[in-house]
């Protein structure tokens, strides 16, 4: 790699960090939001929001990559250009085709990167992630122990504990239970304890009224009880035995077990194929992001007004590479015989920034000057 490779490349990696450490910071401060938003309302710690965010971030870091990679591609020609860098490498014989050199590598380690997160890291989080969420789904602590809180742990449940005593006994209980259209259900007990009797988790109240209000004839019924056993099994969720989501898995654990893996997920053999064609092509598309990127502006000359035209034809051209990607998805799905297909969005933006460096390297007409007798 020569000295001029070295120098371009260095500048790519550092522009992309900075690009990169910002889209990543927008996008995880949104998905930080809406989990606080249901994570500490539903009673978890600080702890398992930190938690849930870090499981988050793979994924976060998978859907910025490509923009990165393209944003960090156009600053530096576009930086190089105007210091007329390129224009003096230009004229000691690089051609566009040489200068794209370092542009290519600089994809090709993105795309290690991404092959990295796609095949490995995504899987894994979003897989731990989801048993987490099961977990917490049957945590009895975060859902119902709450003091002096109206909480919600179904649809048309509500229930609240006045003060939890230190012994575990729960004091002032109120519930109401409102899933029946034509009945609805309030108890109210002085005290309370929650009972797992061989994974059936009951609320047993003691000293308390339960009252039965029918909508048929607007009529009330009020039923005082020493003790009774509530069963609130289904308002804690359940573990849920269905098969594992296809994102949730490897890609080693697809290759070669298409048909195993669509039995255990429950889905197509397209839908199995696509999936396993798409984390492949992902790390390539970086490379024709950069690509792109770099021809676009190469084609532009000097400008007082800068370079915004090669900017927007840039983004354009990444548009229809995306147009491209939700065509052939489709296709695929359907039939896992189209496979190829997939690959389809990373051959167009290659052959779009081939076409763009070869115009750039054409042999441009000279004017002609007259003699002016």
């Amino acid at each position: 790699m020569s000295r001029f490779d070295r120098y371009m490349l260095s500048q790519l990696m550092v522009l992309f960090g900075f690009f990169s450490f910002v889209l990543v910071s927008i996008y995880w401060i949104n998905q930080a939001v809406r989990l606080f938003d249901r994570l500490i309302g539903d009673g978890q710690s600080a702890f398992v929001f930190l938690e849930f965010t870090a499981l988050t971030l793979p994924n976060v870091i998978r859907l910025v990559l490509p923009m990165a990679v393209f944003a960090a591609s156009v600053y530096v020609t576009n930086r190089l250009s105007n210091e007329s860098e390129l224009v003096v490498m230009q004229a000691t014989g690089f051609s566009p085709w040489r200068l794209a050199r370092p542009v290519a590598f600089y994809g090709l380690i993105v795309g290690v990167l991404m092959s990295l997160l796609t095949h490995v890291l995504v899987p894994i989080s979003m897989d731990q992630m989801k048993q987490r969420e099961n977990e917490i789904s049957r945590n009895i602590t975060a859902k119902l122990l709450t003091e002096g809180t109206f909480l919600h742990p179904a649809d048309g449940i509500t229930f609240y504990i006045r003060e939890i005593a230190q012994d575990g006994a729960l004091n002032d209980v109120f519930l109401s239970d409102r899933r029946d259209a034509e009945r609805s259900l309030t108890y109210t007990a002085s005290q309370a304890f929650l009972i797992n009797d061989d994974g059936v988790v009951k609320l047993v109240m003691l000293d308390g009224m339960a009252q039965s209000h029918e909508r048929d004839g607007n009529r009330l019924f009020t039923t005082k009880f020493t003790d009774f056993a509530y069963d609130i099994s289904a308002l804690l969720g359940t573990a849920t035995p269905d098969a594992q989501h296809l994102r949730h898995r490897t890609t080693l654990s697809m290759v070669g077990q298409l048909q195993e893996t669509a039995a255990a997920t429950g889905e197509t053999l397209g839908r199995v194929t696509e999936e396993l064609h798409f984390r492949i092509n992902q790390a390539f598309l970086c490379v024709a992001a950069a690509l792109i990127g770099f021809s676009t502006l190469l084609l532009g000359q000097f400008s007082r007004f800068g370079v915004w035209r090669q900017i927007v034809a840039a983004l354009v051209l990444l548009v229809v590479v995306k147009l491209v990607e939700g065509i052939v998805t489709d296709a695929v799905r359907s039939s896992a015989d189209l496979w190829p297909l997939v690959y389809a969005p990373t051959v167009t933006g290659v052959a779009m920034s081939s076409v763009m460096l070869a115009w750039a390297g054409r042999p441009r007409r000279r004017r002609r000057t007259e003699a002016v007798a």
